[in-house]
């Protein structure tokens, strides 16, 4: 493994390596992984951390949420 590449622990990706985008990586970074097939679809997050061992992503509990439009949007009437 590289100083670019990230293992992943847990889910359905446990032990894949990939190689780090040219980007900067940022810790706390969280990848969305979407495994579809005949059943329901199965959504699982990881979050970007860096270790003794070097980068990789584990399966994160933390829930992404949709932005929020709190306030409507102009619609030119007055």
């Amino acid at each position: 493994m590289t100083d670019r590449s990230v293992r992943f622990f847990g889910g359905p990706l446990d032990g894949r390596v990939q190689e780090l985008t040219e980007e900067e990586p940022v810790p706390g970074t969280i990848v969305r992984h979407i495994h579809l097939h005949g059943g329901p679809k199965i959504e699982t997050l990881y979050e970007l951390g860096m270790t003794e061992h070097g980068w990789e992503y584990r399966v994160s509990a933390t829930t992404l949420s949709e932005p929020s439009h709190s306030e409507p949007e102009p619609d030119g009437l007055r």
